[in-house]
């Protein structure tokens, strides 16, 4: 088995690794913080509806879903999720997760660029993602067995499915950005607003830094896929060339 074989595995393992620390060290965060009640006595509900009307929004709703650290805002249907944990929780790291999540309102209604860019890449990487390997095969098949005049058109169709893979890590890195942002949204807001005193804040920010990190996990190991997947193309055609000869 080629060197590279046991590199990438060697990364992903590490990835997995790192991911499951950070995920761990989320939760251990939202424990610590979310049982530390912050000095407005405001929940996640309270904290979203403040925010929102803070900052003139009237058309999103704050609803409640199932799950832990499940919070979430979906644009198309006007709402803000929050988690049983945070919902109804008068903690440091409730308010800071529901903040988050008008952060990312506030980056819709403002227009941010990068929050644009991912919202953009939604569709697009979802296609990406199911056209990449059939374009694969299909130009593995091309270079195989069709004859045409251009002798690489397997291997650029190929590339293409390639391309369309490293969609899904072009979505993670600009997601990195646009979550740091909205975290930085949550913190000046739960200041302006009185939600959480300035001594509460280093709280908050190990709360949102720690979920940030998750972010950073996900944008490696997507990386390491990619080229995992960039590689063993480049080996399969390079076999096939070398078949020929």
């Amino acid at each position: 088995m080629p060197p590279y074989y046991y590199l990438f595995f060697i990364l992903i393992i590490a990835c997995a690794i790192w991911g499951a620390s950070v995920s761990a060290k989320v939760r251990s965060a939202f424990q610590a913080y979310g049982g530390m009640p912050n000095s407005s006595r405001m929940t996640g509900y309270d904290t979203a509806v403040r925010l929102l009307r803070a900052n003139g929004v009237n058309d999103i709703t704050v609803g409640r879903v199932r799950g832990t650290l499940s919070d979430h805002y979906h644009p198309t249907k006007k709402v803000v999720n929050l988690s049983d944990g945070v919902y109804g929780n008068a903690s440091i790291a409730a308010v800071a997760v529901a903040a988050h999540e008008i952060g990312h309102v506030m980056q819709k209604k403002t227009g941010y660029g990068m929050y644009r860019l991912r919202t953009a890449l939604v569709p697009i990487t979802n296609i990406g993602s199911r056209l990449a390997l059939p374009l694969v095969l299909l130009g593995l098949i091309l270079d195989l067995f069709v004859s045409t005049s251009n002798a690489s058109t397997g291997f650029y169709l190929a590339l293409a499915g390639v391309a369309l893979y490293g969609l899904s890590t072009l979505f993670a890195l600009v997601t990195l950005p646009v979550e740091l942002n909205a975290s930085r949204r949550a913190k000046e807001m739960l200041l302006q607003q009185g939600i959480l005193r300035q001594e509460e804040i280093p709280y908050a920010d190990k709360m949102l830094d720690a979920a940030a990190k998750t972010y950073v996990a996900s944008l490696l190991t997507s990386l390491v896929y990619f080229l995992r997947f960039l590689v063993w193309v480049m080996v399969l055609f390079g076999r096939t060339n070398d078949r020929r000869r």
